[in-house]
């Protein structure tokens, strides 16, 4: 069996699963080019209504700014990491409620806000992988390893990434958040995986970047969950077995 390399580690494993955003791709250069439109396509709104704007924006999705109110990063733990399009939605269409909007009115204006959005992304291609991550996922193809993606969000997005990457074709399961009844930190996606690639949970690794995918790990009985995290940072991965800061400090060996 082969072994994944990690830290002070070798663990023997069949499969590993990842997260997505801000596992396999840099969730600064997809997400948080869509927050920025987004935040002021909101705050465009706010104003038509009665003037006013968003007092924070850093409040909205867990986002930092820099003086000139340009995304600089984000709360690892906060919505534009871990939250589905469904929660993203409610957070952004109650600050339109808040302003006197009728919720399914607000709700409709988020959803045409978030809608443009996403066409500007589709036009750039917007999705840039963790430095690091095409040698290691050819690593793990050529060491024979089954490949997963489990992730929040919905299959037409992922797949979108997925292909802008170039890296679509290294996954023999994609699990999103549409496809199951329970999601993050729920096991129910990492169950749905391993019955899909056909491999035992114990011969499972996970690796993500919010505490959610641990706990995913640890309910679903996987044999190791590795949070990467690239800032360095590692208080909001509490229950990761090991952290890394990127793919280079993980390799496979048959």
């Amino acid at each position: 069996m082969p072994q994944l390399h990690v830290n002070d580690l070798a663990v023997p494993c069949q499969c590993i699963l990842f997260d997505k955003d801000g596992t396999l791709l840099d969730l600064l250069a997809t997400w948080g080019a869509w927050a920025e439109l987004v935040l002021q396509g909101l705050d465009n709104q706010l104003a038509l209504i009665g003037g006013s704007s968003l007092p924070d924006l850093s409040s909205v999705l867990g986002t930092r700014h820099g003086a000139d109110g340009r995304l600089t990063g984000y709360d690892p733990a906060g919505p534009l990491a871990m939250a589905t399009a469904e929660e993203s939605t409610g957070i952004l269409a109650w600050h339109l409620y808040s302003a006197g909007v009728p919720w399914n009115e607000a709700v409709t204006r988020v959803n045409a806000i978030a809608k443009e959005a996403m066409n500007r992304l589709r036009a750039q291609r917007a999705a840039v992988p963790l430095p690091g991550l095409p040698p290691f996922l050819q690593q793990c193809a050529a060491a024979g390893l089954k490949l997963g993606v489990v992730t929040s969000d919905g299959a037409g997005t992922t797949g979108e990434h997925l292909e802008w990457m170039g890296i679509s074709g290294y996954f023999q399961t994609v699990v999103t958040r549409d496809r199951v009844r329970h999601g993050k930190p729920a096991p129910e996606m990492a169950e749905l995986a391993c019955r899909e690639l056909e491999v035992l949970p114990e011969n499972t690794v996970i690796i993500g970047d919010s505490n959610a995918d641990m706990q995913l790990g640890k309910g679903a009985g996987l044999r190791l969950s590795v949070g990467i995290s690239p800032e360095g940072t590692a208080g909001h991965l509490l229950d990761a077995d090991t952290i890394v800061t990127g793919y280079h400090q993980l390799h496979i060996t048959d």
